[in-house]
């Protein structure tokens, strides 16, 4: 059933007519409302249909959440590979989200041969545009040695500015590798995360 009242219902209207004019920001909008249900009944499968309408114009949020519902198998059988394909084309375009969820996909093997060193790569993109899941995850990668050469230092490095970012899983992971580094790697972890500027890592 439908929510969101009469507002909800104009709204869908609006940016239904959008979509018909073949205006990308409209129909990710009808996707994203009738995904939710929001203003019309939720229909999962005719979302897809304008998710991929505005995912094949460029739509980077459209194109994430299509990447989602393959992943998720909302509206679509399951399928990792198209997710993969969608989580790449909004990667591309800079979506820190994309980027973290197209690095969780090959440390995972989903939808694509497991690479950890691309895993780290996509993470260290979204990192040094500051997204504190990515920043938390490539610490995690340093610390464990994946897909990167095992490091304290920038383990402590990415975990501190995710932290500061108020990243809890950064927060604890931080303490646990306190212990485990020496005073010096500590030290120098965090001088380098006092340091650090955006797109500069």
């Amino acid at each position: 059933m439908a929510s969101g009242g009469l507002a909800a219902r104009l709204r869908f209207l609006w940016y239904q007519l959008m979509a018909r004019a073949g205006h990308a920001t409209g129909q990710f909008n009808v996707g994203v409302m009738l995904a939710k249900g929001q203003g019309v009944d939720q229909d999962e499968a005719a979302a897809i249909h304008w998710y991929e309408q505005a995912a094949f114009k460029g739509d980077v949020h459209a194109q994430t959440n299509l990447a989602l519902m393959y992943l998720q198998g909302r509206g679509v059988t399951v399928d990792p590979a198209q997710a993969v394909h969608w989580f790449q084309a909004a990667a591309d375009q800079g979506s820190t989200n994309a980027q973290c969820n197209l690095a969780f996909m090959y440390l995972e093997g989903r939808g694509v041969t497991a690479d950890p060193g691309q895993a780290a790569h996509w993470y260290h993109i979204a990192a040094d545009l500051e997204n504190p899941v990515a920043q938390a995850n490539l610490g995690v990668l340093y610390a464990e040695g994946r897909g990167v050469p095992q490091d304290w230092v920038l383990a402590g490095m990415w975990s501190e500015l995710a932290a500061a970012q108020g990243h809890e899983t950064a927060q604890q992971n931080l303490k646990r590798y306190a212990q485990q580094m020496s005073e010096q790697d500590w030290q120098e972890s965090q001088r380098r995360a006092s340091a650090w500027q955006p797109g500069a890592a």
